[in-house]
């Protein structure tokens, strides 16, 4: 299932359209045929864009990677913090140019959304930089090094179709839908569309349709042409042994069908279910092939461990038989007849560089030819036991291995569901900084670095909020809004909240006060002869001192108007306000292993609602530097939401 060029034409249309002003924030490897560009506004919500071989599109939804995707360290490397200019279609053809500039530089992104499709990155001079995969046809070339050449246009350009264009018709000896389809490029199901709409029989001879009957024809693509591209339409979903998505309902329909609000919404569904589809494929080849690999792991255990036990037996067996030499005269393992007895017994005496050996099942048993039987034998029964304790080390790597495949056996499908796919949720203004609600109500914001530091002063203080800073350097700014009336409850956990995500929590620097001033005492700009660093500021007047008493902040997940968000604060908030609730603590695992930890925790508590957020979103709340976890439970918010049934 491929794009039509007319529905390209709407995409493209209407995708630059809210793409306006945007910039590159990250780029996310899908699959190896699919790309996803996070888009971020300095004032508006993030989009995310799927470019992949199949089409582009905007989603709803976050997929992880799934395989790995040969372009996304270029693309990373030189699309990222750019802005995206401008997408255009070439013509009719399913080709779409993505431009990106900035720091004096431009890219244009190149997705060709036909046969296998390709996905090319070019320089502002169309010399190809990096693609998925090269072609070499005779119409042209695409490697790297070489200039990007479009395919030959072989058809009309659809956009553009006069009446007169379809006189050819009237002489052809083609059937008239497969003239159609060649001519136009329109996939087939358009055509049996258009004349399914049209009423004209479309196995009938070019040569034989009536003028009346060509004109009925014109008139109906034009106008099927003209109700996509202006998104006059009303899309569906046709679900039967294949699921496709269309912008308008052609002809007679066989299956399921369910109506979507838009035709993008509706290719997000499909795409995405096709991209998820393949992915749990994938996912599932690699979890048989680490199967496999445990199950072989086990085989080759137990096969070292029956060897060892068998050595150990027989190296046992041979020390007896030294006994049994003496007991018969024989006193020197060098004797004719103890060679021979130490032969019955799948064993040998040998000399290698001057050394004595005795070989048993190719195990090498040191030994002085001099010493008596009895001391021989001592050797080799120590040399026994030592084999016996190797059984039991095989043996314990043997049981973690089984308990690494039983885990992975365990390994449920909706588990992979969450691996797979997050809903990407429209976000407040505020989630773009740190926040949360204080236990009276108030909302506070502060920075995550120097950018969005120097944001919530410039931006978003006024003239009743309250502004709070560490006293330390590696402090962000903290904002408790329209908080001229704010109790000290609100006012010490702001002061809390700006001293844990200062360089206080990653250096584990207890005793750090914070202070608040009013907005006026604030200055935007540097005294004369001096210079502010990006996301600095000049403070005047008193300061209003706050101490905080340890470095504990609690993650949380709270109900919002659209949904759920997450947050991070001090913890008598974040428990009040909070479904589910993590207490967390300096030192520990790195910031992203214990945003792992605590989302693993979240899932067994509100799984549903968990994996709707993607674990970058955890690792955005998280203090810089290392954290450990000290408490998990339930949120007050969920308590007070629970009926009397659901409590007793």
């Amino acid at each position: 299932m491929g794009l039509a060029g007319i529905e390209l034409r709407y995409l493209v249309d209407t995708i630059s359209e809210q793409v306006q002003g945007y910039y590159i924030s990250n780029i996310y490897g899908i699959t190896k045929d699919s790309i996803l560009f996070k888009l971020h506004h300095t004032e508006k919500s993030d989009l995310f864009m799927m470019v992949s071989t199949s089409g582009v599109w905007l989603t709803a939804v976050k997929i992880d990677q799934m395989e790995p995707n040969r372009l996304l360290k270029r693309l990373r490397s030189d699309l990222l913090r750019l802005k995206l200019k401008k997408i255009e279609q070439i013509g009719a053809e399913r080709i779409a140019y993505f431009t990106f500039e900035g720091f004096g530089k431009e890219f244009v992104l190149v997705g060709e959304f036909f046969g296998d499709g390709n996905i090319l990155l070019c320089s502002k001079e169309m010399k190809i930089l990096a693609l998925q995969h090269s072609i070499e046809v005779r119409h042209r070339k695409l490697s790297v090094g070489l200039e990007y050449v479009q395919p030959p246009n072989n058809g009309l350009d659809i956009f553009n179709i006069l009446e007169s264009d379809f006189d050819v018709l009237k002489t052809s000896d083609l059937v008239s839908a497969k003239w159609f389809g060649r001519t136009l490029g329109l996939p087939k199901k358009y055509v049996e569309g258009i004349f399914e709409i049209a009423n004209i029989d479309p196995k009938k001879i070019g040569n034989l349709l009536t003028n009346d009957e060509i004109t009925k024809i014109f008139e109906t693509t034009k106008k099927v042409v003209s109700d996509v591209i202006s998104g006059n339409h009303k899309p569906i979903i046709i679900r039967n042994e294949k699921t496709e998505i269309l912008p308008i309902k052609l002809g007679k329909i066989e299956g399921e069908i369910v109506d979507v609000n838009s035709f993008i919404e509706g290719l997000d569904t499909v795409y995405t279910e096709n991209i998820v589809t393949k992915g749990k494929s994938i996912q599932s080849s690699g979890s048989d092939k680490k199967i496999k690999e445990f199950q072989t792991q086990i085989s080759e255990q137990e096969k070292a461990i029956q060897t060892v036990k068998d050595r150990s037996k027989n190296i046992t067996n041979v020390a007896n038989s030294l006994f049994e030499m003496v007991s018969s005269g024989i006193l020197s393992i060098e004797d004719a007849s103890a060679q021979k007895i130490l032969a019955n017994h799948n064993a040998k005496l040998t000399s290698e560089k001057g050394i004595s050996l005795i070989i048993v099942q190719d195990e090498k048993i040191k030994i002085k030819t001099k010493s008596s039987l009895q001391s021989i034998a001592s050797l080799l029964f120590n040399e026994a036991k030592k084999q016996s304790r190797a059984i039991s080390s095989i043996e314990e790597i043997k049981s973690k291995t089984e308990k690494k495949l039983e885990k992975f056996q365990n390994k449920t499908e909706s588990e992979q569901d969450i691996m797979l796919v997050t809903e990407i949720r429209k976000k407040s203004w505020y989630e773009r900084y740190r926040w949360f609600y204080t236990t009276d109500g108030y909302l506070a914001i502060g920075g995550r670095d120097a950018a969005s530091n120097s944001a919530v002063v410039r931006k978003h203080l006024v003239k009743n909020d309250k502004i709070f800073h560490a006293d330390i350097f590696g402090s962000p700014f903290f904002i408790i809004k329209d908080a001229e009336h704010a109790p000290a409850t609100s006012m010490d956990e702001v002061a809390h909240a700006t001293v844990c995500f200062s360089r206080a929590w990653r250096e584990g620097l207890y005793g750090v006060k914070a202070y608040w001033i009013h907005p006026e005492q604030v200055k935007k700009s540097a005294p004369s002869g001096e210079f502010l660093p990006k996301g600095s500021f000049t403070i005047e007047g008193q300061r209003n001192f706050i101490n905080s008493k340890n470095l504990k902040l609690a993650v949380g997940i709270i109900q919002e108007e659209d949904g759920h968000a997450l947050t991070c604060g001090p913890p008598e908030t974040i428990k009040k306000n909070s479904i589910c609730y993590a207490i967390i603590e300096p030192h520990g695992a790195e910031m992203v292993d214990t945003a792992k930890k605590v989302r693993i925790e979240f899932l067994k508590i509100h799984e549903e609602i968990t994996k709707k957020i993607s674990i970058d979103d955890f690792v955005r709340v998280m203090p810089s530097g290392k954290s450990q976890i000290k408490e998990v439970g339930v949120g007050d918010a969920q308590i007070e939401n629970l009926t009397d049934d659901e409590l007793d």
